[in-house]
């Protein structure tokens, strides 16, 4: 599966890019004149979303499929930095991948969903999402998305960036964005929550302080990282990078810029799969 990218920036880390779910590979391009110097941005279209097909296989078998897609993308070790959906991707991109991840930046991600009932349960409601989205159509369903309380800061943001916002997310398939809730959304994601403690890639947590669920979420995570950092930005939603966006590039530049020692390729790659067995914080543990 190969999948649709943008690449800006001329900076010496090179850097794959993950979006959030109904964004795009134009999602962090705004952040170009913040980062271009320190980056060079890989800006990848995630399946299901604009041109980016749906893998072969569906549920997890989909997901294990876009892990190794993503994987191909990284030549030599790279910053890894996804948003919501792509964080929760990057994540497990970098449980399996350890050695071609250098560092990893999760904004408003997740763990997974601990309890197979809960899994179950998140599973169905996406099913219920997609059919809707097949059913009424994306504009109908981009109304209600960008309805949800969790989405309330972007209601912030200028009449221009919000119409712009809009257009992107409504130019994509019906049949792309539903798949791409069967093969990537959480009630499919695998339990990554016991990979943590075994995970030394250097890792830096992005919230909102107005997102309570994520920001107690990346309170739990950085529990658990061996090596992370956690910024939560007063004021601000789900979406920091769009609703404080100077503010997100200036922390992500002092953590790629960090000299982190090299411990991830100590660590085993490993399968991902069912896995058994203050307003304005900065966390480093090691």
């Amino acid at each position: 599966m190969k999948l649709p990218v943008i690449r800006w920036g001329q900076g010496p880390l090179p850097a794959l890019f993950l979006h959030g779910f109904t964004g795009g590979r134009e999602s962090f391009r705004h952040l170009e004149p913040l980062l271009g110097d320190v980056l060079t941005a890989t800006c990848v279209e995630l399946p299901g979303h604009g041109e980016a097909p749906l893998p072969s296989g569906s549920g997890a078998d989909g997901f294990a499929q876009t892990i190794d897609a993503l994987a191909e993308l990284l030549d030599r070790p790279s910053a890894v930095i996804g948003y919501s959906q792509g964080a929760r991707l990057a994540l497990a991109l970098a449980v399996r991948r350890p050695r071609q991840v250098s560092r990893l930046v999760l904004e408003s991600g997740s763990s997974g969903l601990r309890q197979r009932r809960a899994r179950s349960q998140r599973r169905e409601a996406d099913e219920r999402l997609a059919e809707l989205i097949t059913t009424r159509g994306v504009a109908a369903f981009v109304a209600r998305w960008e309805a949800l309380p969790l989405f309330a800061g972007l209601r912030c943001l200028s009449e221009a960036d919000r119409e712009a916002l809009r257009q992107r997310r409504t130019a994509h398939r019906a049949d792309g964005l539903a798949g791409a809730l069967r093969c990537l959304g959480q009630g499919i994601q695998p339990d990554l929550w016991p990979a943590l403690p075994t995970l030394y890639v250097p890792t830096l947590l992005f919230s909102g302080a107005c997102d309570e669920k994520y920001t107690r979420l990346a309170c739990q995570m950085a529990a658990q990282l061996p090596v992370s950092w956690r910024v939560c930005f007063p004021r601000v939603g789900h979406a920091p990078h769009l609703e404080c966006p100077r503010a997100w590039a200036d922390e992500a530049r002092r953590f790629l810029s960090t000299p982190w020692r090299e411990e991830a390729a100590e660590v085993p790659e490993v399968e991902v799969g069912p896995v058994r067995g203050d307003e304005h914080a900065a966390e480093v543990r090691a």
